[in-house]
């Protein structure tokens, strides 16, 4: 059985991007997966790694039990906004907190080479823009996307990484969120 865990980077419940969260899983629990989901505005913990990287911050335990949930995944759904290029700052803060050495990837002694320890899982980044996708990656370069793929999921192992752009958002009637809300509710019963 296909685990499957839908991470909402959404700070607001109300948002569109959760009401996406909880599409995806009811098409992906309707397939036959098991389904987790995390909305990170929920979670209780410090966003800020404070130390950087001279000194571990113990996690807090939405951040641990997190982390278990992402080991035990064979598939990540990754769900956010684009707020100015970027992603919400508490998933990033998400990110900096969890996909640490020794956790999500461990560099090798004596070496500029790492071990990548998410190996063997795949995930898909949903994204919301109030631009359109190609727009956002011709116009900007989709940092967002680069950051999130490539420098953090990529990094760690997770391979192949597939991204769904869905915009423009604050220019979309009813019938056209609904029609997105089908779109990745499929993807949540292909398991993609």
């Amino acid at each position: 059985m296909t685990k499957i865990l839908v991470i909402n980077g959404h700070p607001n419940k109300e948002s569109f991007n959760h009401a996406l969260a909880i599409a995806y899983s009811n098409g992906a629990v309707k397939s036959g997966a098991e389904v987790s989901i995390i909305h990170i505005g929920e979670l209780q913990f410090n966003p800020n790694l404070q130390f950087g990287y001279s000194k571990r911050m113990d996690l807090e335990p939405d951040l641990q039990n997190s982390l278990e949930k992402i080991r035990a995944a064979n598939h990540l759904v990754w769900i956010h906004p684009v707020w100015w290029g970027g992603m919400p700052a508490i998933m990033k803060g998400f990110i900096d907190r969890l996909f640490l050495p020794g956790l999500t990837y461990q560099y090798q002694e004596n070496s500029i080479w790492w071990n990548k320890l998410l190996t063997g899982k795949t995930a898909r980044i949903i994204t919301t823009l109030d631009q359109p996708g190609w727009y956002y990656r011709l116009m900007y370069g989709r940092p967002s996307i680069n950051q999130l793929k490539k420098s953090t999921l990529e990094f760690c192992g997770v391979k192949p990484v597939k991204v769904t752009y869905l915009g423009i958002i604050k220019m979309a009637k009813p019938e056209q969120r609904q029609k997105w809300i089908s779109q990745i509710y499929n993807l949540g019963m292909q398991q993609n």
